[in-house]
Parts: structure tokens; sequence; C-alpha cells
């Protein structure tokens, strides 16, 4: 079993910052990539940001400059830090991991619940 869980979401002013942080548990053997992707109401999951188990890192458009992705491998946890926040940003922030279990050899894609972000302007 591996597990997903986000924290760090919630309400700021427009130009403010959070920190989102994602940590995996559970039976893993190693993990892979790990990314933060957001759905807002009515629109489809996409990709913010996305960071490989050796660090490369690759980001939307719409966040570049703006957000950093991180990660530390020892505690299985990747962060999202969020800065000049714009209403647009506004959505819920799902956490995911291609991540390979102690059990067997395959790597499969997990995500957690999600966290909602909220902007006000």
């Amino acid at each position: 079993q591996v597990q997903l869980v986000e924290s760090g979401g919630g309400l700021v002013q427009a130009g403010g910052s959070l920190r989102l942080s994602c940590e995996a548990s559970g039976d893993i053997f190693r993990i892979n990539s790990m990314a933060w992707f957001r759905q807002a109401p009515g629109e489809e999951r996409d990709l913010v940001a996305r960071i490989t188990s050796g660090g490369t890192t690759n980001y939307a458009d719409s966040v570049k400059g703006r957000f950093t992705i991180s990660r530390d491998n020892g505690k299985n946890t990747v962060y999202l830090q969020m800065n000049s926040l714009k209403p647009e940003d506004t959505a819920v922030y799902y956490c995911y991991g291609n991540i390979a279990r102690v059990a067997g050899p395959y790597f499969y894609n997990y995500w957690g619940q999600g966290t909602q972000v909220t902007v006000s302007s």
C-alpha cells in the first residue's frame, strides 16, 4: 500500500505565498518522478510542475518564475513553493508520484487526495 498525503493549502490574498508538501509513505521501493497537478472547477487536471529523481524540473508556462518544485528523497517528500499567487491559481492541487513498491518491479502512478488553494483578489 502506498499513500500520498498533501498539506499546506489554504486561502491567501493575491501576491501572497503558500508552500505545499506531499509525503509518500508505505511499502516504497523507489520513487521516480514526482509532480504537482491542479484542477479548477470545470477544468481538466493540468500539470503544474514535475521533478525527476535526479532533480530535473519542468514547469507549466503559467507558473514559471513564481513556483518552485523541490524534493527530499530521504523523506519521500515533494514540495511546491508558490509565490506571487494570482486568483487564477485557485484550484485543487494534487500530488503525483511514479512509484515502485517493494513487492514488485514495476512503477505505478499514485495520487494524493488533493488540497484546496484559494487566492482572493
